[in-house]
């Protein structure tokens, strides 16, 4: 059972998350940057829910003090929302951002994403991903299409990994931009539209399986 520490300062929603025990994970928290400090170092998470406004130390200086001796996965929940606040968190290497208020389904979907992501990078398995006829190979920005190979770019490889991470999720935009652009992020939303023709184009027939959701964004339809 994965073990996820839960630093947030709000007893209402350290209440609410305590969801997460009905998805078999087992749940620690921490009312403050200290005790979360402490609660890491005795718990050895397998992730960790960090909360930016802290008592004691923000979220900020607890995830630096994390990644000075870890790489467990770290997903930012805050309602500072801005770009600067996002920027500054990736920065830091965490690996999701989360703005209040929480979307629990949401949660539980980037909480899954995240730890597969890591768990592949954890045994150091240059693993691939597959929806239907196209196979994926992590990390060297190429894809495969019933036995033909291209190369992507960073953002289409990017864009189709976040789609085939979770079939059945209408991504948005604004989320692209959120997760993908990080430091270069200029809220152009055009620019995910672009790349999306893009890798639509090089998958050929099988870009047909990227379905446009009109005013939202995209998704790959989830498979039975």
């Amino acid at each position: 059972m994965k073990k996820i520490l839960i630093i947030e300062d709000d007893l209402d929603i350290q209440e609410m998350l305590r969801f997460l025990e009905d998805q078999d994970y087992q749940v620690v928290a921490a009312g403050d940057g200290v005790e979360g400090i402490s609660a890491f170092n005795k718990e050895k998470p397998d992730l960790v829910l960090l909360d930016i406004l802290l008592p004691k130390i923000d979220g900020y200086a607890v995830c630096e003090l994390l990644r000075k001796e870890s790489e467990v996965p770290v997903i930012m929940i805050s309602a500072l929302g801005s770009e600067e606040d996002q920027i500054r968190g990736f920065e830091l290497q965490i690996d999701e951002y989360i703005p209040k208020p929480l979307s629990l389904p949401l949660m539980i979907k980037k909480i899954e994403a995240v730890l597969r992501r890591y768990e592949r990078k954890d045994i150091g398995n240059p693993d691939k991903l597959q929806y239907r006829d196209i196979i994926l190979s992590i990390g060297n920005y190429q894809v495969t299409i019933r036995g033909k190979t291209e190369d992507l770019t960073q953002k289409e490889y990017e864009i189709l990994e976040e789609l085939m991470e979770h079939p059945g999720l209408v991504i948005s935009r604004e989320s692209f931009l959120n997760r993908l652009w990080k430091y270069d992020f200029y809220g152009d939303e055009r620019a995910v539209d672009n790349h999306i023709n893009n890798l639509r184009r090089k998958l050929g027939d099988a870009g047909n399986y990227i379905e446009t959701v009109r005013g939202v964004g995209y998704r790959l339809e989830k498979l039975c």
